[in-house]
């Protein structure tokens, strides 16, 4: 068992940020020791413990289920830390001391684990009076600058490494100052941006229409105004016009900004409350850090992959096949697992504790999914890959929806589970009649299932299996990561399944299916993330490689595909001055849009 960790980087991952330690003595002497503590701690929770953490440790070795970091680095620590590896926190109010308020609970959440997200378009823009106190706004952007730096302390703490979200509204009067808020390479380094893109917005793109930049209406305001649902308040209620803009000049300018350094990002937003299994219950504006979880205020999720490199039997030979069965088995178990984790954890703070037992939200996904096709004889950009992707997410999927289902009947649903409301939505209606038929009958655990995060760290841990829906980065590169006093260190690493092939096949020559992604079209990334995306009910993290030659036109069609295709989101990455220079060699370190290593949330 202990040969899983023969590869070094995969030592240096545990050693880090796995192993538990107590004032520097090791607790956990070998990794099944850390496997065994989480499954002790999330059986607890069980009426027969025994049995369940049995059956949680038949998942966990072998690294066939990857709980989310906060999971391997917390449970059964009795430390006071969350569990939790995402949350979206609470509306900063328009005030000083509502904005220092939630500062506040940022900084508490980010020093026992969790990685934030903001939805800042509550504050008013920059030059709008603050008549109560008689001064000027200093606008939304400028009090990111004061999150930005309370991350860097709380950091500087030897806390864990913050990763923090911010969106804006497109309506918002001071958009334009968001979108280029990180052209400058010093300007708010722990803070991913996204904006939210609204259909009006992109229905406004689409005709070459003016847009209205808008702001809640103060009572001694005067002028042009319009009503709209925001943030913060119930309803619609009356905006006051600051100014008017050609649509299509500021999707130029954010195609431009996230074409030159990489952000913001796109959330697009009333898809993403339209498809919303709690419609009837949340408004949602922001996302974790890396995207997979759109939440409303408060909300939480916490996270787990299954490892589907492990279920590959004959690799490599016209043979080769996945054990859906198995993978199905271990899904199962990993819901149970992971719904355990919202009664086992501790919570920053009580308003994250209530939303997230309100919800039971989880997000079970998938990694390893390049190295798998590979071993399938599967080629990452082609049809049949697809296809192939898409049947194993969708088995995931039903045998999750499933599982709740079953989990319901033992211990009933979740608190804010209307079953009328919930069988409306839409992602439920298309699930297969016998979910929605028990559903009907028994109710449902969890609120939410599936979501595929970046899995970059505990992919490293597995072997160093392709993260995520990732496609192989490259089969050999370095990569740096923090030493245990933080420090950076480079490690050499290479690919899981080109590991697994030299070793069968020597120097023989690497077969078509493998692929690195720089040499896949954008297009085949955006088509693999379209192609999971019917079967996650949260989101999908997905770094779209652009190469630097790539034509700003055909770059900005990426994202009005990624709308068309009916995805809640798109992030892309092409090197570039600020963000820096990538594909500059086969050995090289990995990074993207929604994070780097110091800034992923797993």
């Amino acid at each position: 068992m202990e040969s899983l960790l023969a590869n070094p980087v995969s030592r240096m991952v545990w050693e880090s940020k796995y192993r538990f330690r107590i004032g520097g003595e090791p607790v956990d002497r070998e990794l099944a020791d850390t496997w065994r503590r989480v499954a002790h701690a999330l059986a607890t929770t069980e009426a027969d413990a025994p049995h369940w953490e049995a059956r949680f440790l038949s998942i966990l070795e072998g690294f066939r289920f990857l709980p989310g970091g906060r999971i391997l680095a917390g449970a059964g620590t009795g430390r006071e830390v969350t569990l939790f590896n995402c949350f979206v926190m609470g509306l900063p109010g328009d005030s000083m001391s509502g904005i220092f308020d939630a500062l506040k609970e940022g900084a508490i959440t980010m020093q026992q684990g969790g990685g934030v997200g903001y939805d800042f378009s509550t504050l008013r823009p920059a030059g709008a009076p603050a008549r109560r106190v008689g001064s000027i706004a200093s606008g939304p952007v400028s009090f990111m600058r004061v999150w930005d730096s309370m991350c860097a302390t709380v950091l500087s703490t030897g806390a864990r490494r913050g990763a923090m979200m911010a969106t804006l509204r497109c309506d918002h009067p001071d958009i334009e100052t968001f979108i280029d808020a990180k052209a400058d390479p010093r300007e708010l380094r722990h803070f991913n941006l996204s904006v939210q893109a609204s259909d009006a917005f992109m229905q406004a793109v689409e005709r070459d229409e003016s847009w209205p930049l808008l702001f809640p209406l103060d009572d001694e305001e005067e002028g042009e105004t319009l009503p709209r649902r925001w943030p913060g308040y119930q309803g619609e209620v009356p905006c006051r016009v600051y100014r008017r803009v050609p649509a299509r000049e500021l999707w130029q300018r954010i195609m431009r900004a996230t074409y030159d350094y990489a952000e913001p990002g796109i959330f697009f937003v009333d898809r993403a409350n339209r498809n919303n299994n709690l419609w009837y219950d949340e408004q949602i504006t922001a996302t974790n850090p890396c995207g997979e979880i759109p939440l409303p205020p408060y909300g939480a999720c916490d996270l787990g992959s299954v490892n589907l490199t492990r279920f590959v039997h004959g690799a490599f030979t016209p043979a080769a096949r996945l054990d859906i069965d198995a993978i199905q088995e271990s899904v199962g178990i990993g819901v149970r697992l992971m719904d355990n984790v919202i009664d086992a954890s501790r919570f920053p703070l009580p308003a994250q504790a209530e939303r997230a037992r309100g919800t039971r939200r989880i997000g079970l996904g998938l990694t390893g999914l390049a190295d798998t096709l590979i071993m399938l004889g599967l080629h990452y950009a082609s049809e049949a890959g697809r296809r192939q992707a898409a049947a194993i997410m969708a088995a995931i999927c039903h045998t999750a929806y499933r599982a709740s289902i079953e989990l319901a009947r033992e211990k009933g649903s979740f608190p804010y589970f209307e079953r009328d409301r919930y069988l409306k939505s839409p992602f439920i209606q298309a699930l297969p009649e016998d979910i929605r038929e028990g559903i009907a009958r028994y109710g449902i655990r969890n609120s939410h299932l599936t979501a595929i995060a970046p899995t970059g760290t505990i992919s490293l841990l597995a072997d160093n299996v392709s993260s995520g829906i990732e496609p192989v980065f490259a089969y050999r590169f370095s990569r740096r990561i923090l030493e245990p006093d933080g420090t950076p260190s480079i490690h050499e690493v290479s690919d899981y399944a080109y590991r697994r092939w030299r070793k069968c096949f020597g120097p023989a020559p690497l077969p078509a299916t493998f692929v690195e992604a720089r040499s896949l079209s954008p297009f085949d990334h955006l088509k693999m993330q379209a192609a999971l995306q019917p079967f996650v009910d949260n989101a999908v993290s997905k770094t779209i490689n652009v190469p630097r030659d790539y034509p700003f036109d055909k770059f900005k069609a990426l994202y009005r595909e990624a709308y068309r295709l009916g995805l809640k989101g798109c992030t892309t990455f092409r090197e570039n001055p600020v963000s820096g220079a990538v594909l500059e060699s086969p050995v090289v370190e990995p990074r993207g849009g929604c994070c780097t290593l110091e800034r992923e949330d797993d």
